[in-house]
């Protein structure tokens, strides 16, 4: 039964490669919070380096769950720069490391100035009055 389960696995690879390309964090100064207003979620990470620990560990964090904050509608926007400011970072005005994680409505939902698990943030999002409605609104799954 082992090659029955090596042949699923490796059908279900470039699906599971795809969903991690898609769901690549995307620099600061590449993307505007009025482009992703009512279309995405911002879980903005900022440091003062992109060697900082606190950095590397939400990143690695992210990437091993992303499944679950694309299914959030999430975009993961990145600020290592300090010293020239992103938008972002003039707006949310981190200091050293800083998780933001923003609604659709560019409100912020909360702040955090240490690496947070995907599982904490995936429940601050299902507790936001956005997503309620989005889960109210979905088809009910199998129907």
């Amino acid at each position: 039964m082992t090659p029955l389960y090596g042949l699923v696995l490796a059908a279900f690879l470039p699906f599971a490669a795809a969903a991690q390309e898609a769901f690549a964090p995307v620099p600061a100064s590449s993307v505007a919070l009025e482009d992703l207003l009512y279309l995405k979620r911002p879980v903005v990470v900022f440091a003062d380096t992109p060697n900082d620990p606190a950095f590397v560990r939400q990143m690695a964090l992210i990437a091993q769950e992303s499944a679950d904050l694309a299914e959030r509608d999430v975009i993961v926007v990145t600020d290592t720069d300090p010293k020239t400011p992103s938008d972002w970072r003039t707006k949310l005005r981190p200091r050293g490391f800083s998780l933001v994680l923003m609604d659709k409505d560019g409100k912020v939902v909360i702040r955090k100035p240490l690496p947070w698990e995907v599982r904490e943030i995936t429940h601050a999002i299902d507790k936001t009055p956005l997503r309620r409605q989005e889960m109210q609104e979905r088809p009910a799954a199998g129907g």
